[in-house]
C-alpha cells in the first residue's frame, strides 16, 4: 500500500515538473519586469546629472606621472643615459658590455657578442631609438643586401625578437624585415627611414604566462610602432624566435632585454622602459 502510494505520488510530481518549470520561469520574468519598471519609475524622478553619476567610477585613481616633451616618463627606467652601459652586460660570460659609446649613443662592436640588461622584465613598454650606417659596402666591395644589410634585433625576455634591419630600398623576406616579429609576423607597413637617420621603436610587450606545471596558459603579445606608425597591432607571439624551425614556447619567468650583435654597425640611443 505504502509503496503504491509513493509511486503514485512520484508520478504526480514528475507530471507536474513542466508546469512547475513554466511557473518558475514566469515568476522570474514577472519579478524582473517589475524590478525594471520600478527602476524606470525611479529614474524618471532623477535629474540627468544624477543618472550620469550612476556610471561614474572614482576608484582606483591612476598614479600621476610626469612626461616631459624631451625627456622620459617619471616612472620609466633609463636603460641608456647617453654616457655609459652600466645597465647592460655581455650575454656571454656576464662581464661588462663592450659596445662603443660615443656622442650620446652606443654602437655594436662586431664579434663582441650580444648584450642584455642586468635587470629582468615581464610586461613592459619600451622606447628605443636606432640608426643604421650609411656605409653598407661589404668586404667584396659590393653593397650588402637583404639580411646582410645593417642587421640587429631587440629580444624581449631574451627570446622574442623584433627585427632591426635597414629595409630602405632593400628587399628581404617580409617576415624577417624591419619591425617583424622575426620569422613569425609580417609588419603592416615598412616605415623605414634612410640609412644614417635615427629611427624609433615604441613597443608594448605582454609576456607569456605559464602554470605551475610549466604549461603555457596565455601566449605573449606585442604591439610595435615604427617611427610612430603601427607595424604590429597586438599580435600573438607564437614562441621563442628561431632562425631554423618553428617557434616553440618553453616555460620561463621574467628575463632581460637583449640586443643582438649581428656583425653590423647599428647604433642605439635614448632607451627607456616602463614596467606594466
Amino acid at each position: 500500500m505504502n509503496e503504491r502510494f509513493l509511486k503514485r505520488g512520484l508520478r504526480l510530481v514528475i507530471g507536474m515538473a513542466p508546469a512547475i518549470g513554466i511557473f518558475s520561469t514566469a515568476f522570474i520574468y514577472s519579478a524582473t519586469c517589475a524590478a525594471a519598471a520600478d527602476k524606470a519609475a525611479s529614474d524618471a524622478k532623477k535629474e540627468p546629472w544624477q543618472l550620469a553619476q550612476e556610471t561614474e567610477v572614482w576608484e582606483p585613481v591612476p598614479p600621476v606621472i610626469s612626461s616631459p616633451a624631451n625627456g622620459i616618463p617619471s616612472d620609466a627606467i633609463a636603460l641608456f643615459d647617453g654616457k655609459n652601459l652600466n645597465q647592460w652586460q655581455a650575454v656571454e660570460g656576464g662581464g661588462a658590455a663592450e659596445w662603443k659609446v660615443a656622442d650620446g649613443a652606443f654602437t655594436v662592436v662586431p664579434k663582441k657578442g650580444d648584450i642584455r640588461t642586468k635587470e629582468s622584465f615581464c610586461d613592459v613598454q619600451l622606447h628605443i631609438e636606432w640608426k643604421t650606417p650609411t656605409d653598407f659596402i661589404g668586404e667584396d666591395g659590393k653593397p650588402t643586401e637583404s639580411q646582410g644589410r645593417s642587421n640587429s634585433g631587440v629580444f624581449f625576455q631574451e627570446r622574442y625578437e623584433i627585427q632591426v634591419l635597414d629595409n630602405y630600398n632593400n628587399k628581404t623576406y617580409p617576415n624577417g624585415q624591419v619591425a617583424s616579429v622575426y620569422k613569425q609576423t609580417i609588419p603592416l607597413v615598412n616605415a623605414s627611414r634612410a640609412p644614417g637617420e635615427w629611427q624609433t621603436y615604441d613597443i608594448i610587450f605582454t609576456a607569456p604566462k605559464f602554470d605551475s606545471a610549466q604549461k603555457l596558459t596565455t601566449p605573449g603579445y606585442v604591439t610595435v610602432l615604427h617611427n610612430g606608425v603601427v607595424a604590429q597591432n597586438h599580435v600573438e607571439i607564437q614562441g621563442a624566435t628561431e632562425w631554423i624551425g618553428k617557434p616553440v614556447y618553453k616555460a620561463h619567468g621574467c628575463a632581460p632585454l637583449r640586443l643582438q650583435d649581428h656583425g653590423n654597425l647599428v647604433s642605439f640611443r635614448n632607451i627607456w622602459i616602463r614596467k606594466l
